[in-house]
């Protein structure tokens, strides 16, 4: 039945299904996992990265940040799915933070960007001729009017503001463990070891640093000025080991 209407976005199937926007999402749980997680001092974003081989520049663009990235200096991203599709929606985001700020001389509010792009998503699953955006992006902001914020988009267009999340490959278990762990009150020093310990239950493999981003953003409560740092190896690799360890004591 499927067949006769997923050839086009705009064609709805006798259940009210688009299925082109489901693929979508379904191409999404194949990629690598990405986990967003709100402290009451931060939010933390980590990602597995799955493009690794000992014959890559690992600094070059596009290889060393392959899953996170900044949008204004209040606003970061992790992406699951396909990487060309996000470099878009990471440019769109971009742009509108930059015109906001240009026009009213003020950052623009979290939820008005994350609106802003998924706007634009939406659009690709309304319009013949377009593909849906084979992208969900996990956003990291904080503004004047509602503190810290997490939100995940999909390629429908929808969004929704979370306290902690998992998408991508995994993303069921990830999920599970995090609807157990996760605490209301969570400091982002508790947040970093729980967020890798996550990740490692949704990989096939052990954590290494060349499989893994992991960035934090934090405010300065003195100055106010919005911090978003992005763990190096060295900084990185006490949590993998920890997360490592207790993952063959369990096995064990």
């Amino acid at each position: 039945m499927a067949r006769r209407y997923d050839s086009r976005t705009t064609i709805f199937s006798p259940e009210g299904r688009l299925y082109q926007v489901e693929y979508a999402m379904e191409a999404i749980s194949n990629a690598g996992a990405a986990i967003g997680m709100l402290a009451k001092d931060g939010v933390v974003l980590v990602a597995e990265k799955k493009i690794t081989s000992k014959l890559l520049d690992t600094h070059a663009v596009g290889v060393r940040r392959e899953k996170m990235y900044k949008l204004d200096d209040h606003v970061s991203c992790a992406v699951a799915g396909l990487t060309a599709d996000a470099n878009i929606l990471i440019n769109m985001c971009r742009l509108s933070a930059q015109r906001y700020f240009f026009a009213y001389q003020e950052p623009m509010p979290v939820e008005q960007l994350v609106r802003s792009v998924c706007d634009t998503k939406q659009g690709y699953t309304q319009f013949g001729g377009q593909r849906p955006f084979g992208v969900s992006i996990l956003f990291a902001g904080w503004d004047e009017h509602y503190g810290f914020q997490l939100y995940q988009s999909d390629p429908s267009g929808n969004y929704g503001g979370w306290k902690a999340i998992a998408i991508g490959a995994g993303h069921q278990a990830a999920n599970n463990l995090l609807k157990t762990d996760f605490k209301e009150d969570i400091t982002l020093a508790e947040a970093l070891p729980l967020i890798i310990k996550v990740l490692s239950k949704s990989m096939d493999t052990s954590l290494a640093t060349d499989k893994v981003e992991l960035s934090t953003l934090t405010r300065d409560e003195a100055t106010g000025k919005i911090n978003y740092k992005i763990y190096e190896s060295a900084e990185l690799q006490p949590f993998l080991d920890a997360a490592n360890a207790e993952k063959a004591a369990a096995s064990s």
